[in-house]
């Protein structure tokens, strides 16, 4: 049983929008290889703060980075902290508020773009700064990285859907064929990283609504899907709305590592509970 894990997260990807347009990855849950859940955002609906929900599994009240402006290093433990001390090699191809978050704040074009030192909580990167940075880029980038250095956990972060989002609103064939678009390259790197023995998450930090923003408690803000690759769990789609606070301890879960004291126990439908860890 593999516990390997990249972690795909669709920057502004809305559930309704990933149900309806997102073939491939239906069809992995129809042929029963994958399953769909319903995410509930953390508030508030906003990236940054939701970034930090995601890799650490700690609520914004907490790990107190509250809007996309508070521009500092994470005072939480984070996924890659816990696979670094367990021994496990990480790496991402993403945004540069995840290098904020976790390496250096502020990020530096000019020294940041390709980050490789082992000393780091992220130890193999490469990071973007403009929000239309190509996702047939950014997941050439993760391939890069998962061919080259063979991490146990990487981290991918598009950010194409939110861009055409925030230009087009949600209520648009921009904003629709875009998540086609994502699907399509899902289709095309995802069967290489199942056979190299990778499970893989693909999840949104939040939605999008028809004013073209998010921020705020609708469900086009706050309803985000969640698709599971793994033989630990049952495929299939499960209608059970799961806290974005169980992203972080599913993915330690994945991992076989034990997740940080700060984040939620683990309770997820149809997961198989591993013999140890």
């Amino acid at each position: 049983m593999s516990n390997k894990l990249v972690f795909i997260m669709i920057d502004g990807l809305r559930y309704d929008t990933a149900v309806s347009q997102m073939g491939y990855l239906h069809h992995l849950i129809e042929m029963g290889k994958a399953s769909r859940y319903k995410v509930k955002s953390e508030l508030p609906s906003l990236s940054r703060p939701l970034y930090e929900v995601l890799l650490t599994g700690t609520p914004v009240y907490k790990n107190g980075v509250t809007t996309n402006h508070t521009v500092r290093l994470s005072h939480e433990e984070s996924l890659f902290h816990l696979t670094k001390s367990n021994g496990l090699k990480n790496a991402t191809a993403s945004y540069y508020w995840v290098s904020e978050l976790y390496n250096s704040a502020p990020f530096n074009i000019s020294t940041d773009r390709i980050q490789l030192d082992d000393s780091k909580p992220i130890e193999r990167g490469i990071f973007y700064w403009e929000d239309h940075y190509p996702d047939t880029h950014l997941f050439a980038d993760a391939n890069f990285l998962l061919n080259t250095y063979e991490p146990d956990f990487l981290y991918v972060h598009s950010m194409n859907i939110d861009d055409d989002g925030h230009k087009f609103t949600a209520d648009s064939k921009e904003y629709r064929n875009r998540a086609i678009a994502v699907d399509i390259i899902l289709a095309s790197v995802l069967p290489k990283w199942i056979e190299a023995g990778y499970q893989i998450i693909v999840t949104a930090d939040h939605g999008m609504n028809d004013d073209g923003q998010h921020g705020g408690t609708t469900f086009a803000d706050r309803d985000v899907p969640l698709f599971i690759i793994s033989d630990r769990f049952t495929a299939g789609i499960y209608d059970k709305e799961i806290p974005q606070l169980q992203i972080a301890p599913l993915a330690c879960e994945l991992l076989n590592i034990q997740p940080s004291a700060a984040m939620q126990q683990l309770s997820i439908p149809n997961l198989k509970v591993a013999s140890s860890k």
